[in-house]
């Protein structure tokens, strides 16, 4: 096997094992779990002491690879015959990463950290109420970004078609839903791009695989 994925049900890992699956070749799955806080213990913190998912093992590497946007420009690169990344046009493929940064790092990383995880930004306790409610705002301006950036018809995220970022919106609206957003309802677009994600045979297998579904 040439890699084994380090993932967690439903987490943005997903993204990453979409993303193997598009590629085709047979690669190895281990469960995180981060609901039972498995990313924290010892064993996994010897492979990524990040504490985080996902983590991508590479053959003939010493060190896991780690940041879903690394992980899944790093996949698309070395396998171009997937045509997960517009390689063949330089802004093409910068859009593809100006997604990655702005949903990993705002809309992933301070909008959900701040709704679920909201210890991780005050020390105060009894401030983690007000935190969750800046972080469920984040994510309701973020959802409105998003629509109004689909909403001109393209039928994927990137002009040239399907890829890396694609899988990672149906993430996100997928954790809308599990929030409680009515995602079908608010943001049609969206809701048309994660359709036709949801329908390839690469999706399908990567959420089957994890027992996760669109609405929960």
């Amino acid at each position: 096997m040439n890699y084994r994925l380090y993932y967690s049900p439903g987490a943005c890992s997903l993204a990453v094992h979409i993303a193997l699956e598009e590629i085709g070749i047979p690669f190895e799955r281990e469960e995180v779990s981060v609901a039972r806080g498995e990313t924290t213990q010892p064993e996994y913190l010897a492979i990524n002491p990040k504490a985080r998912v996902p983590a991508l093992a590479i053959a003939g590497e010493t060190r896991v690879l780690t940041e879903l946007p690394a992980i899944l420009t790093f996949l698309a690169r070395r396998h171009p015959e997937a045509n997960l990344l517009p390689s063949d046009n330089a802004l093409d493929e910068a859009r593809c990463h100006e997604w990655l940064a702005w949903l990993a790092g705002w809309v992933h990383g301070v909008g959900y950290g701040e709704l679920w995880r909201p210890l991780r930004f005050v020390s105060d306790a009894a401030l983690c109420e007000t935190i969750s409610a800046a972080g469920r705002r984040t994510i309701e301006q973020s959802c409105a970004c998003i629509e109004a950036e689909l909403a001109d018809g393209r039928p994927w995220a990137v002009a040239r078609g399907y890829s890396i970022v694609d899988p990672f919106l149906l993430v996100l609206y997928r954790w809308g839903n599990r929030i409680g957003l009515p995602m079908r309802e608010r943001y049609p677009a969206w809701t048309g791009i994660v359709r036709r994600v949801s329908a390839r045979p690469a999706v399908q297998r990567a959420m089957a695989n994890e027992g996760v579904f669109l609405d929960r």
